[in-house]
């Protein structure tokens, strides 16, 4: 019994994203500037949206929410695989594994459900501006910040505790750089396919649905844009909205893409480039494309500074 245990508790090996040769030096030094970016400006928006008072709003509170899931998730990744690099190692866990699928898919989820209902909260700025404090309010914010969080939270801990119960066959060689789920399900030994129907049926939960309440909002937005008069407000409401569509796409495309192909379909390096581009690259574009594109993000960071140089 005792051996048993200890072969199923058994560390897994992680294959990594770089080798040894220089080309691969180079593209992880690129990818620790990147992390570096992503903490840096995630950091910096949670930062000034608590410091500034005029972004405590309910947009502003959900923003500084999605920095932080990024800021998160990006440390849940990035900081295990540059260690095994530097070190030589390949090795992770089993419980750090089962710990790194939590977060990533429970951080994962949380960002999808907060994307939703941050258009929901764009649908009202433009569409009922007279109702938006009644209809979007602290307590409202507080709320869909609490759902998402708990949401997927849940989620993801149905999916890692029914995962990681399943055998495991062979060396158990995760071909990826962290614990994801399309690749440590590979390892499993005997008939998945139950189980994999109701991954699928999540997915659609958590990537088609809110997809479909994003494109509701923005179909409802797009209808007001074209019936106002005034050119300016059409630009500021396009402004507004512009970041979010953007991040929107950047974050479904690519979950849809790791998430809703068949398992037939995928190779690991597809997983991987997947893998980087939601875990590395998205969360690095977030707060660039947020705070280079608002004039309130931009306005915030010089009154903070302005107060700083006074202070001193």
């Amino acid at each position: 019994m005792w051996q048993r245990n200890q072969t199923y508790l058994a560390d897994f090996i992680l294959e990594g994203l770089f080798d040894d040769s220089l080309t691969h030096l180079f593209l992880f030094s690129l990818t620790m500037v990147v992390f570096l970016i992503a903490v840096s400006g995630n950091s910096l928006t949670i930062l000034l949206i608590y410091a500034d008072p005029q972004l405590h709003t309910p947009m502003y509170f959900l923003l500084s929410q999605l920095s932080l899931m990024d800021l998160m998730h990006v440390s849940t990744t990035i900081p295990k695989m540059a260690t095994n690099y530097l070190l030589g190692k390949k090795s992770i866990s089993f419980v750090g594994c089962a710990a790194q699928h939590f977060l990533y898919l429970s951080l994962g989820g949380a960002e999808c459900l907060l994307l939703a209902l941050m258009s929901y909260d764009r649908y009202v700025a433009i569409c009922h501006p007279l109702r938006y404090t009644v209809l979007m309010n602290k307590k409202v914010g507080l709320m869909m910040a609490a759902m998402s969080w708990l949401g997927a939270s849940i989620n993801s801990l149905v999916h890692t505790v029914t995962l990681m119960h399943f055998p495991f066959c062979g060396a158990r060689k995760i071909r990826h750089f962290y614990c994801e789920f399309p690749a440590v399900v590979k390892l499993i030994c005997g008939d998945i396919s139950v189980y994999e129907t109701i991954v699928y049926i999540s997915s659609i939960l958590l990537l088609l649905l809110p997809t479909l309440l994003v494109s509701t909002s923005y179909a409802f937005i797009l209808h007001s844009v074209i019936h106002m008069r005034s050119a300016g407000s059409k630009r500021n409401a396009f402004a507004t909205c512009s970041s979010h569509l953007i991040v929107v796409s950047l974050w479904f495309g690519t979950g849809i893409f790791s998430y809703m192909r068949p398992r037939s379909q995928r190779t690991p390096l597809q997983d991987k480039v997947g893998s980087v581009f939601y875990s590395i690259i998205t969360p690095t574009l977030n707060p660039l494309i947020y705070t280079l594109r608002n004039k309130d993000v931009a306005k915030a960071l010089r009154r903070v500074l302005r107060r700083d140089i006074i202070i001193h």
